[in-house]
C-alpha cells in the first residue's frame, strides 16, 4: 500500500540520520549566512491610521520641529536645595549637541526650585535606528551633571525603549528546566535531551529567520523573544510527542528505523495539524490593527515553522542513532512487559471521571469561572514607565515628576488646531474651547496656543491631574475631545495611548471572532466532527479567560505581584491580551490534537466511545503532562524579564497551559466527551462530502522497507 510522505520523510531520516543531520547542519550554516548578509535589524513601528490623536502626531511632525517625532525626559534633582542656572544650562548645552536633537527646552522647575524637568525634541521617529533601544547619547550628556552630584532621570520615548533590554536568560533558564523535567519523567538522559536538541535547531532556525523578515518589514524588538518563547515550548512539546510513539513502537517490537517512520507518520501527522492551528491563530493578529502585532505574528509563525521542521527531520534521525536507549534504564534491563496504558495512574483517573463525568464536569467549569472571574474588572493600558521596575531610571524620573510636579507631569497631552487649509478651525471657537477645557474636572492648566514656525497649527499644553494610566484618565481626555470644534485634535502620547487601548478593546472581539471560526472549521475538516471543534472552542476560550483573570488579579489587584518584582499594582498592558489570545488558542489546540488524535484513532479501532475516550487519554496523558510542564516552566522562565510585558505575557501562558493540560484535558474533555458519546463524532452527510480530508490516522508500513535493526550511519 502506498505510504505517506510523512512516513518516507521520517523513513529516510532515520535511515540516514547522519546523512539527514548534516543536511540539516548545512541549510542551518547557508540560512544563518544569508541572514548575516542580508538581514536586518528589529524596529518599532506605532504609528497607527485611523485614531484621532494620529492626525494630530503628523501635524506636529510636519510644521512643529521637536514636537511630534521622538522625545526624552530629562529630570534633575538636587539634594542640597536650589539648582542653579550654570548647571541646567551646561546640562542643556550636552544636550543641544547630542544627533537628531532640534529643540531643548528651557528647564521648568518645582516649586522648591530643586528639581527640573528638561524636555528634548528630535528630528526623527522613536522608530528611527539611532535612538531605538539607544540611550548611550543621553547618558553621556548628563554624566557630567551626575559626577557634580545631581540625580539626574530619564523617561520619555527614547529612553523607554532602552530602559528594559531583554536579558535573554530566560531561554537558558527555560531550557534547564525542561530539561530537568523530562529526565526526571522518562527516566532516560537520552529521551529528555533528545527534544531540547530538536528544539535548539529551531531556535537557531528562527533567528535567522526573524533577522531576515527584519529587512523586509518592521519588526518590534520583543517579537524574537516572544518567538524564542512560543517556539522552545511547541518545539520541545512536537518533539516530545514524536519520541513518545516511538518508544511505544519500540515496545511493540518494531524496529527502529520502522518505528521511527510510523511515528512521524502518526505522532508528526498531529504535530502538523497542531502546528497548522497555531499558525492560524498567528495570522489573528493582523486583524489587531497595529503594525506592531503583525511582526509578533509574523516572526512566532516562522518559529512555529522552523520547530515543525526540526521535529519531523531532526527528530527521527536522533531517535535512529539513540536506539533503544530512549527507552528508561529501568525497562532496558529488564524483560518485564510495560504497565498497560489503562493501568497507570492517568488511565485509572480516566476511567473514575469516565464513571461521574457530569460531576467532574461541573467542578472543572466552577475552577475555570472562578478564575476567569477577575478578568471582568480588567482595565488595560500600554505599559508605561509607571509600570516598570523601579531598578530603572525610567521609572525613577516619573517618580521624581510625579512627586515634585504632580501625577499629570507624566501625562503629555496637545491640542493641535490647523491654521490653513481647508480643515482650519475657527479662531474665536477655539478660543472658547480653550476656556472651558480649562475649568474641566481633572484639568489643571491649559496653556496660551503658540503657533508653529511657518504659522500653520497652533499647539496648546493641558496638564491634567492624573498620572497617563490612572483610570480617570481615558474620561477627561473624551471630556476635552467633546469640547473641541473641528479643525482642533487632542494628540500627545497620553491621547495616542489611550486611542490605541480604545481601539485594541475592539479589535480583541475581531481577532477572537476570526480565529475561533478558523480554528473550529480546522478541527471540523481534521476531525470530522461538528460538537468536538465547538467543544474544542469553548474549552479553549476556558483557558484564555482564566489567564485572564489570574494576570488581573495579579498585576491589576496586586495579588502576588511582588514575586514577579513588581512593587505596586498595575494595568494590565494594552499589547497583552490580543497577543496571548492568539498564541495560547493555537497552543491549546495543540493539546486538542494530541489527544483527540489518539481518541479517534481508538474510535475507529474499536467503536467503543467510552473506551475510545479512556484509552487515548491513559496513551497521551503522560506525555501532555509532561509537554506541558516543560511549556509553563519556559513561560514561566520568561516573567523573569525586567520588561513588564514579558513578564505579563509570560505568566498569563504558563498559567493557561496549566490549566489546559490539567482541568481541561484531564477532566473536561474526557468528562464531556463521556456524556456525549458516539454524538462526539457526529458529522452530517452533506457536510462529509464536501469537506476535504485529512486523513490522522496511522500509515501502513513500507513493504519496502528494510528490515534492518539499526540505521545506514551515511
Amino acid at each position: 500500500m502506498k505510504t505517506t510522505l510523512l512516513y518516507r520523510l521520517g523513513h529516510l531520516s532515520a535511515r540516514h540520520p547522519v546523512r539527514a543531520l548534516l543536511g540539516c547542519l548545512g541549510a542551518l550554516v547557508v540560512l544563518l549566512a544569508v541572514s548575516t548578509t542580508f538581514g536586518g535589524e528589529t524596529q518599532e513601528n506605532w504609528d497607527v491610521t485611523g485614531v484621532p490623536s494620529q492626525h494630530g502626531v503628523e501635524l506636529l511632525r510636519e510644521h512643529q520641529p521637536g514636537v511630534g517625532d521622538a522625545f526624552s525626559r530629562v529630570v534633575v534633582h538636587s539634594g542640597d536645595g536650589a539648582l542653579t542656572g550654570a548647571e541646567t544650562a551646561d546640562l542643556r548645552t550636552r544636550l543641544e549637541a547630542m544627533p537628531h536633537v532640534v529643540s531643548v527646552s528651557e528647564p521648568r522647575l518645582s516649586d522648591d526650585r530643586d528639581t527640573a524637568v528638561i524636555t528634548v525634541g528630535y528630528d526623527v521617529p522613536v522608530t528611527h535606528k539611532d535612538l531605538m533601544g539607544n540611550d548611550k547619547p543621553l547618558n553621556e550628556a548628563v554624566a557630567d551633571a551626575r559626577a557634580a552630584g545631581l540625580t539626574v532621570e530619564m523617561n520619555g520615548a527614547v529612553p523607554e525603549t532602552a530602559a528594559a533590554p531583554v536579558e535573554g536568560y530566560a531561554e537558558i533558564i527555560g531550557v534547564v528546566l525542561a530539561l530537568l523535567i523530562m529526565v526526571l519523567a522518562f527516566g532516560s538522559v537520552v529521551a529528555a535531551g533528545l527534544p531540547i536538541v530538536s528544539a535548539i535547531v529551531g531556535v537557531v532556525a528562527t533567528s535567522a529567520g526573524v533577522t531576515l523578515l527584519a529587512a523586509a518589514m518592521k519588526v518590534s524588538p520583543n517579537a524574537p523573544m516572544v518567538a524564542s518563547m512560543v517556539g522552545l515550548g511547541v518545539g520541545i512539546d512536537y518533539a516530545l510527542l514524536v519520541v513518545n510513539r516511538h518508544v511505544e513502537n519500540l515496545r511493540d517490537g518494531h524496529i527502529v528505523v520502522e518505528s521511527a517512520a510510523r511515528s512521524v507518520a502518526t505522532a508528526g501527522r498531529s504535530a502538523v495539524i497542531a502546528a497548522t492551528t497555531v499558525l492560524v491563530s498567528l495570522m489573528g493578529l493582523r486583524l489587531a490593527g497595529l503594525p506592531t502585532y503583525s511582526s509578533f505574528g509574523f516572526a512566532t509563525a516562522i518559529a512555529v515553522v522552523a520547530m515543525l521542521a526540526a521535529t519531523l527531520v531532526v527528530v527521527p534521525a536522533l531517535c535512529a542513532l539513540a536506539g533503544k536507549r530512549l527507552s528508561p534504564r529501568k525497562e532496558r534491563k529488564t524483560d518485564a512487559a510495560p504497565v498497560a496504558a489503562t493501568e497507570t495512574f492517568i488511565g485509572r483517573w480516566a476511567a473514575a471521571v469516565g464513571r461521574r463525568p457530569l460531576v467532574a464536569a461541573l467542578l472543572a467549569v466552577i475552577v475555570m469561572v472562578t478564575l476567569a472571574a477577575p478578568a471582568v474588572a480588567m482595565r488595560t493600558w500600554p505599559s508605561d514607565a509607571s509600570a516598570q521596575s523601579s531598578e530603572l531610571t525610567t521609572r525613577r524620573a516619573y517618580d521624581l515628576l510625579a512627586e515634585e510636579f504632580g501625577p499629570g507631569a507624566n501625562a503629555e497631552v496637545l491640542i493641535v488646531t490647523e491654521n490653513t487649509g481647508p480643515g482650519k478651525a475657527d479662531p474665536a471657537a477655539v478660543a472658547s474651547a480653550l476656556d472651558r477645557i480649562s475649568y474641566e474636572h481633572g484639568v489643571v492648566s491649559v496653556s496660551p496656543l503658540m503657533p508653529s514656525p511657518d504659522k500653520a497649527i497652533g499647539v496648546a499644553q493641558v496638564t491634567i491631574a492624573y498620572g497617563p494610566s490612572a483610570e480617570q484618565t481615558g474620561d477627561v481626555l473624551a471630556a476635552i475631545r467633546d469640547q473641541l470644534p473641528d479643525g482642533a485634535v487632542l494628540t500627545g502620547e497620553t491621547a495616542y495611548y489611550n486611542d490605541i487601548s480604545d481601539m485594541l478593546a475592539v479589535r480583541l472581539w475581531v481577532v477572537i471572532g476570526f480565529v475561533v471560526a478558523a480554528s473550529v472549521i480546522l478541527l471540523t475538516i481534521v476531525f470530522r466532527s461538528v460538537i468536538i471543534p465547538v467543544k474544542a472552542a469553548i474549552m479553549n476560550l476556558l483557558s484564555v479567560a482564566a489567564a485572564y483573570g489570574v494576570i488581573t488579579a495579579v498585576f491589576q489587584w496586586g495579588w502576588g505581584s511582588s514575586l514577579l518584582g513588581v512593587d505596586q499594582p498595575v494595568a494590565v498592558s494594552s499589547w497583552v491580551p490580543i497577543l496571548i489570545f492568539a498564541i495560547l488558542f493555537g497552543l491549546s489546540m495543540d493539546y486538542e490534537v494530541f489527544l483527540l488524535s489518539r481518541i479517534r484513532e481508538e474510535w475507529l479501532a474499536t467503536g467503543d466511545p467510552r473506551g475510545s475516550v479512556i484509552s487515548g487519554l491513559a496513551k497521551t496523558g503522560r506525555v501532555i503532562t509532561v509537554a506541558a510542564a516543560v511549556m509553563v516552566a519556559v513561560f514561566l522562565s520568561f516573567s523573569t524579564e525586567t520588561d513588564i510585558m514579558l513578564k505579563m505575557a509570560g505568566l498569563g501562558m504558563a498559567v493557561a497551559v496549566f490549566l489546559d493540560a490539567t482541568v481541561v484535558r484531564m477532566v473536561l474533555v474526557p468528562a464531556t466527551m463521556s456524556l456525549l458519546g458516539r454524538y462526539n463524532w457526529w458529522l452530517p452527510a452533506w457536510l462529509d462530502r464536501i469537506l476535504p480530508t485529512i486523513d490522522l490516522e496511522a500509515a501502513e508500513e513500507d513493504p519496502d522497507a528494510s528490515p534492518e535493526l539499526v540505521p545506514t550511519a551515511v
